[in-house]
């Protein structure tokens, strides 16, 4: 040290300082990870190539993605082994992930089933979203459930082999299976949530529900596996009423289950989703900033 000025109380400070340093670096590498990731889906720029995408995820603020690895989506499924690695890679040099993988899978004898989640789990992907069955309008309920349940069963087998979690999002529709949320709860009250469980979301769970969402929330929170984020308006036309999806904060979803979300063990990722008309490229980027300031306050 040449410098006049650094004397040896300085000198002493900064050795302290140092050796503080060293001890503490292993305990800061290994901080738990953050309690919810917050990531978004990839549908609305899902033809952008790894490095666009890795950037988009870098300039919006999220923790990484909720990634399509299905027919028409940003992977695959017959490119999954070739494609998906080069994009783990892109996110991972700007210290983001992929969070989940959303799949066409339903059961394990689907063709494409195996490569996929086999390329996840080498991957170090620990989470996919399922498809989604429909009721027969034909055909009485009770039947229909008990099939998608032994289908559901191997799935949860499959999953403890490769160490994956598959989970089964509720979508609103007169003819979805997971719409009253009850039925998807039937379906995996017996299996082991570590394995299967249930994708939460709530603009979807509230669109159905209205005010009971609450109740269904909690009977879904011990087979969480994500929470999905979005947020809808009802508005009259000349044909009635319809449900709009809309930025985050200005429709129907109440800020309170996030409340309440913070007091339940659940600590998987929070996926936000836009259904609504964003565009594309600085204002698309733009409107999901905006709908993750507001996330982050309802969390606050």
């Amino acid at each position: 040290m040449n410098n006049p000025d650094f004397s040896r109380r300085d000198f002493a400070q900064f050795a302290a300082a140092a050796s503080l340093a060293a001890v503490t670096a292993p305990l800061a590498a290994a901080a738990p990870a953050k309690r919810w990731p917050i990531i978004g889906f990839s549908k609305p720029f899902q033809t952008l190539n790894p490095e666009q995408t890795a950037d988009t995820i870098a300039e919006i603020g999220w923790d990484g993605i909720e990634c399509p690895v299905r027919a028409k989506g940003q992977i695959l499924p017959e490119r999954v082994e070739e494609d998906l690695p080069k994009l783990v890679e892109a996110l991972r040099k700007r210290g983001k992930e992929i969070g989940i993988i959303t799949t066409d899978v339903l059961n394990p004898s689907q063709p494409a089933t195996q490569k996929v989640l086999r390329t996840a789990a080498k991957l170090g992907i620990k989470r996919y979203r399922m498809a989604y069955w429909k009721y027969a309008k034909d055909q009485p309920i009770p039947p229909q459930l008990d099939k998608i349940r032994g289908e559901l069963r191997d799935l949860a087998a499959l999953n403890k082999e490769l160490g994956l979690q598959s989970g089964y999002q509720n979508h609103s529709g007169a003819d979805y299976v997971g719409a009253p949320v009850w039925d998807i709860w039937s379906l995996v009250r017996d299996l082991d949530p570590k394995h299967a469980g249930i994708c939460f979301d709530i603009g979807h769970a509230t669109l159905e529900g209205g005010h009971s969402w609450p109740t269904e929330a909690r009977l879904a929170e011990p087979h969480l596996t994500a929470v999905f984020v979005k947020d809808f308006a009802w508005k009259k036309g000349d044909k009635g009423w319809k449900a709009e999806w809309c930025p985050l904060g200005e429709g129907m979803v109440n800020k309170s289950f996030f409340a309440w979300l913070k007091k339940t063990f659940f600590n998987g990722p929070l996926s936000q989703h836009h259904e609504y008309d964003h565009g594309a490229g600085q204002p698309m980027i733009a409107k999901m900033q905006q709908d993750l300031r507001v996330l982050r306050e309802w969390l606050a």
